[in-house]
């Protein structure tokens, strides 16, 4: 979800720098060829005074573990190197790992390529050819031809920022980004229509479809064309307004102040929390969130007690209730006695009613809701009583609600939940200025920030919204978020089947596009299981109804499936930058933070999977291939197909036939005894040594003595030659105590005696430097 610093329109002021002290550094031009590089010390691409830098702009660089960089333009210097410009990716996020390439080029104009030579982004010139590239003062960057014809510029593809004689034309418009350091597009933006007018609106990701506007001009006049808006324009005295196509001007801004500060002009909407508008989606905050303005009137998104955050990462996401509020087990009243209420006032889900009842009193209205495992909250005001459904949407307060609101919790004998508390005054004062997502922020002639951070958008939508979905006759009825496909709907998304991007030992991977209303589409990953293993139907009802259910930032989800006659399938979110197994194992070295992380990544996927899930998981075939990356390099687990269902009180299960892969396969599945989450702590070790050394697990061609990896590691921790492990690799070099560190929490990992080995929790703990790692045995004491 987005930050809800600020979702309305803002325009900032501040005093120009005294451009005429600058002392020219170059002309601003960029030849053909020329070339930067992310997390080197090379120059970016200056404009002649030095004011705006075309180049690589490292994300968080004091937190960035990911070590990510940004393609951009950005003022070079104000301190923050405020961000005016960037490369738009739509659905993705446009950072890139360290070692990422642009290059300027005759005939494609800019093009970006990551570490091993992928193409991520280019300027797309679709006539002639690039004789020169030129960053001017204005903050535009222009490409243009040997005759001086303009083939592509920055100007003409705006991202979040408008800046002093820039224009916005019909059918353009700003888009927000998710968060500070997420580049992504988010779901608020700014738009000028077909028709004329410019309006503000949230758009269901990753879609893109428009919900109805929270604010508009008002510019579109259906009795006389020429009087509607087509251009909106900001002028070089930081003026805002829409022309109209008579000439005539619809001013946004009415003056400005320059005293040198900061200072809000024009804002829309007075009250997001109320006035978003649109009907559908969460509102200006996530799902089951509450919107509360501050005293900037920017708002702050809160979980109630007994609900946290979905993503902990964003605290302006949608949040999930702490307890189960399910109806499997029984109907109406079947749990009534494990729940209460707690009473708020001034608050409301306005778009989450469900059911309504009149002429009840307050206790009807709260013994009926007890007895409906639908029910998650009701509003009482006089004798009318709302049902309130999850997910809980436009939670909002406000002073002009007079009704009361009780929200449900699971009766522990804790303390009831409480509305968000006011925001901290220093953390008010963090936000005020240049953080003001879902804003437009005008500068005199120095600059417009339209940085709207925002949240998820239709993703969440597909996690809460629930359908019961009947199997084959006989099987019973499976409640699941999912979505149901016909056989045909996959093979018409997949082009028959055409692009196969993997395949494993359950069933071959192939990329779709599915459509997700009538004029969009998403990518998607179709898993085409195979009918010959005996078990396939057990196995594939387990990973509907597991994964279904499972949701962590770790893990790839699951979208939908199809259950048609023979033919079963999945269908996930597709991950455009692949597995870890060709991220690790190509020509290039990945930086060794970034590697460092994914490993911590993959543990706490697992220790979700073994311990935080409501039935135990364990995958089973744990190996590179079957973890992904996403868009922000994290590491993603995927495959649950080989999935071995557990309950809570159970802590191992009967082996019935080897399953995984070769190389990541723990010992005890060559033996008659048990099969516990263990295996995947063993699959994990040789993992983490993959990722230490980029190497595989068992490679020929490093000769004898040196083919099993867990063996020659073992020596090169035991003969204190880590350096042999890691070789070539300066970054790791430099970092020999976390490489030893890592090397020891692999050779406890892969113990043959799985009574020695941690668990995931224990794994976690270690790496990230809660336990002290101890001294590991040898972990084959028979054969070493």
């Amino acid at each position: 979800m987005a930050s809800a610093k600020s979702y309305s329109i803002f325009l900032l002021f501040l005093l120009p720098y005294d451009l005429h002290l600058a002392t020219a550094q170059n002309n601003g031009t960029v030849p053909v060829g020329a070339t930067l590089t992310a997390g080197t010390d090379s120059s970016p691409w200056l404009s002649p005074s030095g004011d705006f830098a075309f180049g690589f702009h490292q994300l968080d660089e004091e937190n960035n573990i990911n070590d990510l960089f940004l393609l951009s333009i950005f003022y070079n210097k104000i301190p923050e190197k405020t961000v005016v410009w960037y490369t738009d990716n739509k659905d993705q996020n446009p950072a890139v790992p360290r070692g990422s390439q642009v290059k300027l080029t005759a005939d494609q104009g800019i093009v970006l390529n990551d570490p091993q030579g992928k193409q991520v982004w280019g300027s797309k010139i679709d006539i002639g050819a690039v004789a020169v590239g030129h960053m001017n003062d204005t903050g535009n960057f222009v490409l243009v031809s040997s005759s001086t014809n303009r083939l592509w510029d920055s100007f003409s593809n705006p991202t979040d920022t408008l800046l002093p004689g820039q224009m916005m034309e019909t059918e353009q418009g700003l888009f927000c980004r998710k968060s500070e350091t997420n580049f992504s597009r988010g779901r608020f933006q700014f738009r000028l229509l077909k028709k004329g007018n410019l309006v503000l609106n949230i758009a269901n990701l990753p879609t893109d479809l428009a919900y109805d506007a929270y604010y508009s001009s008002g510019t579109y006049d259906s009795t006389n064309s020429s009087n509607s808006g087509y251009q909106v324009m900001l002028n070089e005295s930081g003026y805002m307004y829409i022309l109209r196509r008579n000439s005539q001007r619809f001013d946004l801004t009415k003056g400005r102040n320059g005293n040198g500060n900061w200072s809000v002009v024009w804002s829309e909407p007075e009250n997001i929390c109320v006035n978003i508008g649109g009907g559908l989606g969460s509102g200006a905050c996530g799902y089951n969130s509450i919107c509360t303005l501050d005293s900037d009137r920017r708002p702050m998104c809160a979980c109630p007690k007994g609900y946290s955050l979905l993503d902990e990462n964003d605290r302006y996401g949608s949040c999930k209730p702490d307890f189960e509020l399910s109806c499997w087990g029984g109907g109406q009243g079947y749990n009534k006695e494990l729940f209460d209420f707690h009473e708020v006032k001034n608050i409301d889900w306005s778009q989450s009613d469900y059911e309504r009842f009149k002429p009840y009193n307050e206790v009807q209205c709260k013994n009926s809701c007890l007895s409906d495992c639908f029910c998650a909250a009701v509003i009482f005001e006089d004798d009318s009583c709302c049902f309130k459904k999850l997910p809980l949407s436009n939670g909002m307060t406000d002073s002009r609600i007079t009704s009361k609101a009780f929200i449900k919790y699971k009766n522990k004998g804790d303390d009831p939940p409480s509305v968000p508390r006011p925001p901290d005054p220093d953390d008010k004062k963090k936000r005020k200025m240049m953080n003001a997502t879902g804003s437009v922020l005008l500068g005199s002639s120095v600059f417009v920030n339209f940085a709207m951070v925002c949240g998820v958008g239709l993703g969440f939508f597909f996690i809460y919204k629930k359908k019961w979905i009947r199997n084959s006759p006989g099987d019973g009825t499976v409640e699941t978020n999912l979505r149901c496909f016909s056989y045909k709907a996959l093979e018409e998304a997949t082009d028959n089947f055409k692009e196969e991007v993997g395949r494993g030992s359950f069933g071959i991977v192939y990329k779709g596009v599915i459509e997700t209303t009538r004029t969009s589409t998403t990518a998607v990953a179709v898993k085409k299981l195979d009918r010959v293993f005996q078990d396939g139907e057990k196995e594939f009802k387990n990973e509907v109804v597991v994964i279904g259910q499972t949701h962590h930032k770790n893990l790839v989800r699951l979208l939908g499936f199809c259950d048609e006659g023979q033919n079963r399938l999945l269908v996930y979110e597709f991950l455009n930058n692949g597995t870890l197994a060709s991220f690790l194992f190509g020509n290039l070295k990945p930086s060794w933070n970034l590697r460092t992380n994914i490993a911590f990544q993959i543990a706490r996927g697992l220790l979700y999977l073994h311990e935080d899930c409501s039935s135990q998981i364990i995958h089973c075939d744990i190996k590179p291939q079957n973890i992904l990356l996403d868009d922000h390099y994290n590491a993603r687990i995927s495959d649950f197909g080989l999935a071995k269902l557990l309950t809570l009180n159970q802590s191992k299960t009967i082996k019935t036939a080897i399953r995984g892969t070769k190389g990541y396969v723990a010992p005890e599945w060559y033996r008659k005894s048990t099969i516990t989450a263990k295996v995947d702590v063993y699959s994990f070790g040789v993992l983490l040594l993959e990722i230490i050394s980029c190497r595989k697990s068992f490679d020929i061609e490093m000769g004898e003595e040196y083919a099993i990896l867990t063996d020659w590691a073992f020596d090169c921790y035991r003969n204190g030659k880590l350096d042999d492990l890691v070789e070539g690799d300066m970054e790791a070099m430099n970092d020999i105590k976390c490489v030893e560190k890592l090397v020891m929490v692999s050779i406890w990992c892969i113990q043959e005696d799985p009574s020695l080995r941690p668990t995931m929790r224990k794994v976690s703990q270690m790496l990230e430097g809660v336990v002290e790692v101890d001294v590991p045995p040898n972990p084959s004491p028979f054969s070493g």
